[in-house]
This record gives C-alpha cells, structure tokens and sequence, in this order.
C-alpha cells in the first residue's frame, strides 16, 4: 500500500505518539502525519483535505470511533479511504459491525510495529 499521509485519531496525545511511532519503526518514516482528538475533529479535518489511511480508535468523545468510520463510509469523498480501528475492547459483536463497514482491519491494543506491517504487507 502506497502511504503519503496518514490522519491519527484517538483522544490521547499518548496512544496518538505511540501509533506515530510504531508506523515509522514499520518503515513508515516517509508519511505526513495529521492527528485528530476525536471522530468529529477529524472529520471537519477530512472536509479540506484527504488521506491515504485513517487510523482510529474506538472509545472518544464527542464522536467516536464507530460513529466515525460509519460517517467516513457515507461520505462520498470519504468512503474509500481505508481505516485501521485500534480497541482496547475484545467485543466480537462490534468487530463484526465495523468488518461490515469495510475496515482495512481491526487491531486490539496495545499496537506494535509488527502488527501494522503484517496488515498493510497484505494489501
């Protein structure tokens, strides 16, 4: 998968450092980066511009992440931009409503190098 930027969202700085990271320790060291503290920040941010790749998590407020991909998959212009979903949750049920919604993947936390090669490697 040919990346140029990347949009983060998750509510905490932290995780959002920590998803950076580990995209650049998987060979990523070439991406714009844009970061996002919830699903209805990132999408004021997706209506002046596009990305390559969103990366979400679940649990934030004001929109979060389930609301978020189902908005991205309304959208006309945001409908094909392929979302990684990070979850702290096991929850099979939810999985499955976000594997409707056409996500990339689903990757549980905590993330690591390896787990972001091995799904963008597949594409």
């Amino acid at each position: 998968m040919q990346l140029k930027s990347i949009l983060i969202v998750d509510d905490s700085a932290t995780s959002r450092m920590i998803t950076k990271r580990c995209f650049m320790m998987a060979g990523f060291q070439d991406i714009i980066f844009h970061e996002a503290e919830d699903g209805l920040n990132a999408m004021t941010f997706l209506n002046d511009r596009l990305v390559d790749l969103i990366v979400t998590d679940l649990r934030m407020p004001k929109m979060d992440g389930k609301t978020f991909v189902r908005k991205l998959n309304m959208g006309e212009r945001t409908a094909s931009i392929p979302v990684i979903v990070l979850s702290s949750m096991g929850n099979e049920q939810m999985e499955k409503e976000l594997g409707e919604d056409q996500v990339l993947a689903i990757i549980r936390k905590p993330l690591s190098p390896a787990k972001i090669a091995e799904v963008l490697e597949g594409e």
